[in-house]
């Protein structure tokens, strides 16, 4: 399978596919053994697809992913909306969780790359604790300046890991990864964004019922203001969404 053969649906030209949590780590883990061509999973919520609309290369690059997956309820709403809904949202945060509970069962050997200094540490110290047997093989934090990125490259491949989680945020994270996995020599790359400011424990999920309601965001703009920026890009999503035909294909 490959992005061509996966079900999915065009939201104002970015790709999105039809997947579930069940259906992403499968291809995880198809992917994993498969080891190569090395592999590119977006993880897409409403901020990308305006992000995208604004930024052709990028839209380019999210297109031409190995998967996207539906991450947020904004998401959901517009597919449902436009008459193309998805069928869950798997998002970065879980998905990454996910995985790295697999590590334990499977021996699936993880970075974590991105966040400021000591983030990844830590989210690599609560996530031990929480699976002892997890594989998390590296770390590197998000900052650097370009002529780093070579340096960092050599330590990714060092290590190597089976998947690369960068949280650098959107669309940081979708640049570096297509510029560099076909020397990181990592057969799955995940764009994650706040994922490790999650499991770090220096930002905190918003209450199950918020999530399951859509309302995550308004929580992560409450307890970080830094996130007022990447919410302010929602109202935009959503008037393209009210002025978008209903029972639109994709395409």
């Amino acid at each position: 399978m490959d992005n061509q053969t996966l079900d999915s649906v065009n939201l104002f030209g970015m790709r999105v596919d039809r997947v579930d949590m069940a259906g992403a780590l499968a291809l995880i883990e198809r992917f994993v053994q498969e080891r190569t061509p090395p592999r590119h999973i977006v993880t897409a919520d409403a901020s990308m697809v305006v992000t995208a609309d604004n930024d052709p290369d990028f839209a380019a690059i999210v297109n031409a992913s190995d998967l996207v997956t539906p991450d947020g309820a904004g998401i959901l709403w517009a597919t449902k909306r436009m008459g193309t809904p998805v069928r869950a949202k798997v998002s970065g945060v879980d998905l990454a969780a996910r995985c790295c509970a697999l590590s334990e069962e499977k021996g699936w050997r993880i970075f974590f790359f991105g966040a400021a200094p000591g983030v990844a540490e830590e989210a690599r110290a609560r996530m031990l604790a929480r699976h002892p047997g997890a594989h998390i093989v590296g770390i590197r934090d998000g900052f650097f300046k370009p002529e780093d990125e070579p340096a960092i490259v050599a330590q990714i491949r060092e290590a190597r890991p089976d998947i690369l989680l960068v949280a650098l945020g959107i669309p940081k994270q979708e640049k570096f990864i297509q510029r560099h996995k076909a020397e990181l020599g990592v057969p799955v790359c995940v764009g994650v964004g706040g994922t490790l400011d999650v499991f770090s424990g220096s930002v905190r999920r918003a209450p199950t019922w918020m999530q399951n309601s859509g309302l995550e965001w308004l929580y992560r703009v409450a307890s970080n203001p830094k996130k007022i920026s990447k919410v302010a890009l929602l109202p935009r999503f959503a008037l393209m969404t009210l002025r978008a035909p209903r029972n639109a294909r994709s395409g």
